[in-house]
C-alpha cells in the first residue's frame, strides 16, 4: 500500500512524502527508523498505489548499479545532479527507470531533497541506500557515496549470483527425478502391469502397490497433473509470495545444519557491509546500528543489534562493550570490534570483515551443494529403482517357474 505522512524530525522541522509498505504498522517503523514522529499517515488510493506498483515494481539490482555508478562518474568529472538526472533520463530506454528519474528530476525542480524520492519507495531502495543518500547530501560527498555504493551492490550482486549458480544443479536433479518417475508411473508401469493382470499372475504385495498406484495414476492422468500442478503453484506463492509462508520457509530451512550456517554468516556479512557503510556516510553510530538490524535476516541477529543499541549504547556504553554483551555474534567478530575500535578504525576493519564473509559464505554454498548433490542423485536412484523392482521381481518370479 502507499501511504502519505506528514511527520516532524527530532528538531521539530516537519516533512511529509509517500511510502510504499504492506501496512500501516510497517509505515510507523518506517517512520520510527528515520527519528520521525507521525503527525499524520494516510493511506493513497489503491489504483494509484497499484499503477506506482506497476511502474516501479520493475527496477532491478542491474538498474540501480548502473544507476549508481553512472551518477558517480558524472559527477567525478565535475556534471550537476540536475545535468547528470537529464543525461541518463535520455540514455535510459527501461520505462521504470525513465519514469523514476523523471520523478526524481522533478522532485530536484521544486527544491526536494534528492533523497526524498527514493524514499518513497522502500521496497526497492533499502533503508542502508536512502540513509546512504540522505547522509552524502548533507555532507556534500555524492560522488564518493555512489561509487561505495556501486561498489556494494555489485558485491550483493555477485554474490546474490553465486547463489543461484549454484542452486541450478540440485534443482535440475529434483525436478528430472520427479519427471522420470512421473513418466515410469504414468506411462511405462501401466503397460507393464496390464501384461501380469492379463496373465493371470499373481505379483508379489510390494509390485503390486506400485502396480496399483501407476494404473491409479493412468486412468485419472489429467486429474494427477492438474492436482500437481496446482499444489505446486499453490506452495510457490505461499512460500515466497505471502508474508507467513515465507516466514514458516525461513525458519524451517534456517534450522538445517549446514542451511543455519549459511544464514548466519550471511547475517554476519550484511551486518558488517551495512555498518561500515553507514559510518563511513557520518552516521551516528545508535542510528548505524538500527539500520543495520533491519537489514539481517536472522531475528537471533536482530534482536541481539536492537539490544545493543537500546540497551548498550543509547545507555553509554562503548561498541565493543555493548557487542561483547551479546552471544549472538561469533567471537571473531566481537574481537575485532574491541581491537578496531580502540585503535579508531572500526568502518575499514568491518568493511575487511564484510569481505572476509562473503568469502565464507560462497564456500558455505559450496559445500552445502556437494553435500546436497549426491543425496538427490541417491533420491533419484531410489525413485527409479522401486519401479524397477516391482516389474523385475515378478519376471524372475515367472522365468524361474518355468
Amino acid at each position: 500500500m502507499l501511504f502519505h505522512y506528514l511527520a516532524a524530525d527530532k528538531n521539530g522541522k516537519m516533512t511529509e512524502g509517500d511510502i510504499e509498505v504492506d501496512s500501516f504498522s510497517q509505515a510507523l517503523q518506517y517512520l520510527a527508523g528515520r527519528e520521525l514522529k507521525p503527525v499524520s499517515v494516510k493511506p493513497i488510493k489503491e489504483a494509484e498505489g497499484k499503477q506506482i506498483r506497476r511502474v516501479f515494481g520493475k527496477i532491478n539490482l542491474t538498474d540501480k548499479i548502473f544507476l549508481t555508478r553512472y551518477l558517480a562518474l558524472m559527477l567525478k568529472v565535475g556534471t550537476d545532479l540536475l545535468s547528470a538526472i537529464d543525461i541518463l533520463i535520455a540514455d535510459f530506454d527501461k520505462p521504470a527507470m525513465k519514469a523514476f528519474l523523471l520523478e526524481v528530476r522533478d522532485g530536484l525542480g521544486r527544491g526536494q531533497p534528492f533523497h526524498y524520492t527514493f524514499a518513497r519507495y522502500p521496497k526497492i531502495f533499502s533503508p542502508v541506500f536512502i540513509s546512504l543518500i540522505k547522509a552524502a547530501e548533507t555532507s556534500g560527498n555524492l560522488q564518493k557515496t555512489f561509487e561505495d555504493l556501486s561498489m556494494s551492490l555489485e558485491r550483493e550482486a555477485v554474490l546474490k549470483n553465486s547463489i543461484k549458480s549454484a542452486a541450478i544443479y540440485p534443482v535440475i536433479l529434483l525436478l528430472t527425478s520427479v519427471f522420470i518417475f512421473i513418466f515410469l508411473v504414468t506411462f511405462a508401469l501401466p503397460k507393464i502391469a496390464k501384461i501380469f493382470t492379463e496373465s493371470g499372475m499373481n505379483p508379489p504385495f510390494f509390485s503390486r502397490v506400485v502396480f496399483g498406484i501407476g494404473l491409479f495414476i493412468n486412468a485419472h492422468t489429467g486429474l494427477f497433473i492438474g492436482v500437481t500442478l496446482g499444489l505446486l503453484l499453490f506452495l510457490a506463492y505461499f512460500f515466497f509470495k505471502n508474508r507467513v509462508g515465507r516466514r514458516i520457509a525461513f525458519r524451517m530451512f534456517s534450522k538445517l545444519p549446514l542451511v543455519k550456517k549459511v544464514y548466519r554468516e550471511l547475517a554476519v556479512q550484511r551486518f558488517a557491509a551495512t555498518t561500515s557503510s553507514l559510518m563511513k556516510a557520518g552516521l551516528p553510530i545508535v542510528q548505524t546500528i538500527n539500520i543495520a538490524a533491519d537489514t539481517v535476516n536472522l531475528e537471533e541477529f536482530k534482536f541481539a543489534l536492537r539490544r545493543v543499541s537500546e540497551e548498550g549504547l543509547a545507555k553509554g556504553l562503548t561498541v565493543s562493550e555493548a557487542f561483547k554483551r551479546e552471544s549472538a555474534f561469533p567471537k571473531l567478530v566481537t574481537n575485532l570490534i574491541a581491537v578496531s575500535e580502540k585503535a579508531g578504525h572500526l568502518e575499514d576493519v568491518l568493511e575487511t570483515l564484510s569481505n572476509f564473509y562473503a568469502s565464507r559464505v560462497e564456500a558455505a554454498i559450496k559445500s552445502l551443494v556437494s553435500f546436497l548433490e549426491p543425496l538427490l542423485l541417491l533420491f533419484m536412484g531410489l525413485l527409479v529403482g522401486v519401479v524397477a523392482l516391482s516389474i523385475i521381481v515378478p519376471i524372475y518370479q515367472l522365468t524361474s517357474s518355468f
